[in-house]
């Protein structure tokens, strides 16, 4: 089990990202949540295995078709123990 706190960059609010990366997420078994920060980035905090978790971050590189990601940081954090993912 990792967890990872992922910050999106670009034009990633109002695209629909979020969503995106709920349904991503939901569908490789990866808990946490994701929300916009008030700076326009978009946060993501993902725990899972780590193919999974990896899977989700390639994802947030590329994002929803209305996005352009210009930058994606990814730190490592203690895992929390999330049991779903969702919207925040």
């Amino acid at each position: 089990m990792v967890s990872k706190r992922i910050v999106v960059s670009g034009r990633v609010q109002g695209v629909g990202f979020r969503y995106y990366v709920d349904r991503k997420a939901q569908e490789l078994g990866v808990y946490g949540y994701v929300r916009n920060l008030p700076n326009g980035k978009l946060e993501v905090e993902a725990e899972g295995d780590d193919v999974s978790v990896e899977t989700l971050i390639d994802y947030c590189r590329i994002g929803p078709a209305r996005a352009l990601v210009d930058r994606v940081e990814v730190h490592s954090q203690p895992v929390v123990g999330y049991t779903h993912f969702g919207v925040r």
